[in-house]
């Protein structure tokens, strides 16, 4: 292990970074993937001319902003790199600056900066706690902890905020909105790298932090499973071939935090080989969804940039006489179906071993763990079935418009010889690490845990697992997609749109229930005449203070916009009613609610991030 720190201002000890097995291959795998993406992104915006200064900067910041994270030796560092991270991937998402990639950016913007600073409370939580965020000393220092409760909470805060990231449920939303509006190279980052990010937090604060708390096992367990199972059930009813690939994210994300929670309970338990197993799973299935997404996402780049349309219906029979992209996509399906001598199969099997150890050795939790075995092999089958579905529709069927699909058949060369290159070169990595001598050799470098040499992996039990799940998938396809997802042959999303957690909860929360909230406040409070002038000049200088705020983010915008950035400026013209109380309450929220339709929000969002950090910095030095 190597250790590097760097200054002292930031931090009492600087910037810290490491060097370890896991580190360094996930340090690769980014550097592999933005490199892969870079040789296919030469391609994809070849007729593209706007914006692309803007991608490019941005992508190179985010780079060295994740490489940061995966490097980094504390938690404090781990944090300032993951807020650089979630700015500047922002751009990615509103790259198309359509009205849908810019709510889904703002969905995503408002997501990473609130989940950055309940991540930020947590860490200042832990660090008066523990009196340390150094990875290397936290597990002793807050072992030692005189109030493990509070050990507790800041780690739920910290679950919470890396949640955001990794697509965890609830906070998941952004997710399936943001890939299908990014480009598909960024998409292929998005899922198969900045997930991972969250993930990587999560996973170092249970190591160290955390290791062995029974409430915070099942905190990150049963999120888990939820969002393994929903991410899942989501695929299978999309009918977007991006929008399909992330919501697959979100259940693989499900299937790792899953194996957190099961090393947390065997560690608990005192089982460290249970942990060992569940450790080696959770880190292998990481790389592995890394590469699968990598390969997946830049295949739906090829059709995206031939058809420059994503529905099932429009791009059935594409790659019908497109061998190379249909192996590509084909090893990657297989991947992440866990099907035997594909590198899925290893690492769920390792999963779903931790699984069926816990039963058996963790009793007080046996109801639990059967349970989330079952949800673990049904999710598999759902991965089977919607994998089967794309594939299918893409490279088997043919398309209802005989002409089209006739054009499609002419078009034999998809992608020019260095996207070939990215593409299909990263799909066979799926199947090198689908052999278990090399992924094994690469676990124990990971993990340390030497007993995994020793793991058979294709024993009957270890297949009948992957053969169940299977079975399933087949099944639910021949029977789900089959008979109920298609309809006069053509493909259909029967998920009601009133589940949307987002439209559900969270917009109407902020945009409904809280300003009537302070209409109804402000109607009963300001029936006091003492308290009803009061209410009025703060109410006025709160809308004075959302223009202000408007007017100054909009000048570094229009700097921006003269050099990398190219964005439209909408100009908030909130109506109000002096001396009536209910009016200027519903003055304020029409004013924030339009300045969430601005980029100007994302801007503001980042900036009141930045100062309340650096105020409470400057609150704990002084």
């Amino acid at each position: 292990m190597i250790s590097i720190k760097l200054g002292g201002i930031i931090t009492e000890a600087g910037l810290s970074f490491t060097v370890d097995g896991f580190r360094l291959v996930y340090a690769v795998i980014t550097a592999f993937m933005w490199a892969a993406t870079a040789v296919f992104s030469k391609e994809y915006f070849v007729n593209e001319r706007e914006n692309l200064n803007r991608y490019r900067i941005f992508t190179l910041l985010t780079f060295i902003a994740t490489e940061g994270v995966m490097l980094s030796g504390d938690l404090m560092t781990t944090f300032l790199f993951f807020e650089i991270l979630s700015f500047t991937s922002f751009t990615w998402v509103i790259h198309e600056e359509t009205k849908e990639a810019v709510r889904a950016g703002y969905t995503y913007l408002f997501i990473a900066v609130i989940g950055g600073l309940v991540l930020f409370m947590g860490l200042a939580l832990l660090k008066y706690s523990a009196g340390t965020l150094s990875f290397d000393a936290l597990k002793e220092a807050a072992g030692g902890a005189p109030d493990r409760s509070l050990i507790l909470a800041a780690g739920i805060c910290i679950l919470f905020g890396f949640g955001c990231k990794a697509g965890m449920f609830p906070v998941h939303v952004w997710l399936p909105k943001a890939h299908p509006v990014a480009p598909s190279p960024a998409s292929a980052l998005l899922s198969g790298i900045l997930t991972k990010v969250g993930i990587y937090g999560i996973l170092m604060t249970s190591c160290t932090a955390l290791s062995g708390n029974q409430i915070f096992a099942l905190a990150v367990l049963i999120p888990g499973v939820i969002t393994m199972a929903l991410g899942a059930v989501l695929a299978l009813f999309s009918v977007n071939l991006k929008r399909t690939l992330a919501c697959s994210s979100m259940s693989q994300i499900g299937f790792i935090l899953t194996g957190i929670g099961m090393m947390l309970l065997f560690t608990a338990g005192g089982n460290e080989e249970g942990a060992g197993i569940a450790l080696s799973g959770l880190m292998l299935h990481m790389v592995n969804h890394s590469l699968i997404k990598l390969t997946l996402f830049m295949a739906a780049g090829v059709v995206m940039m031939n058809l420059k349309v994503l529905t099932l219906d429009e791009i059935r029979g594409y790659g019908r006489n497109k061998p190379l992209l249909k192996a590509a996509f084909a090893f990657g399906a297989l991947g992440i179906s866990g099907v035997p001598l594909f590198n899925g199969y290893l690492s769920k099997t390792l999963l779903h071993e931790s699984i069926v150890e816990g039963s058996r050795d963790l009793s007080a939790y046996g109801s639990l763990l059967s349970v989330t075995e079952w949800a673990f092999l049904i999710s598999g089958g759902l991965t089977c079935a919607y994998m089967l579905k794309l594939f299918i529709c893409i490279f088997v069927q043919r398309n209802r418009d005989e002409k089209l699909q006739q054009s499609f058949d002419r078009g034999k060369k998809c992608m020019n010889k260095a996207s070939t290159a990215a593409v299909f070169g990263s799909s066979l990595l799926t199947v090198i690490l689908g052999q278990p001598f090399i992924s094994l050799r690469l676990i124990e470098f990971m993990t340390g845990f030497e007993e995994i040499r020793n793991f058979k992996s294709f024993t009957p039990e270890n297949l009948k697992g992957s053969v169940i799940s299977l079975a399933i998938g087949a099944i639910i396809y021949l029977t789900v997609v089959r008979r109920i997802l298609i309809k006069r042959e053509s493909y259909v999303n029967l998920w009601p749109e009133k589940l949307d957690l987002e439209e559900l909860l969270y917009r109407p929360l902020i945009t409904r229930y809280i300003p009537e909230a302070m209409g109804r406040a402000a109607l009963i409070f300001g029936e006091n005449r003492i308290l009803k002038p009061i209410l009025e000049k703060l109410l006025s200088a709160a809308i004075i203070l959302t223009r202000i705020l408007e007017s100054l983010t909009d000048g570094l915008i229009l700097i921006l916009r003269k050099t990398v950035m190219r964005e439209r400026r909408v100009k908030s013209e909130a109506e109000t009613e002096p001396g009536f109380l209910y009016g200027l309450s519903a003055a304020l929220a029409a004013g924030a609610g339009r300045l969430l339709y601005n980029f100007t929000f994302a801007m503001m969002m980042t900036c009141i991030g930045i100062l309340i950090v650096l105020c409470t910095i400057l609150f704990i030095v002084f």
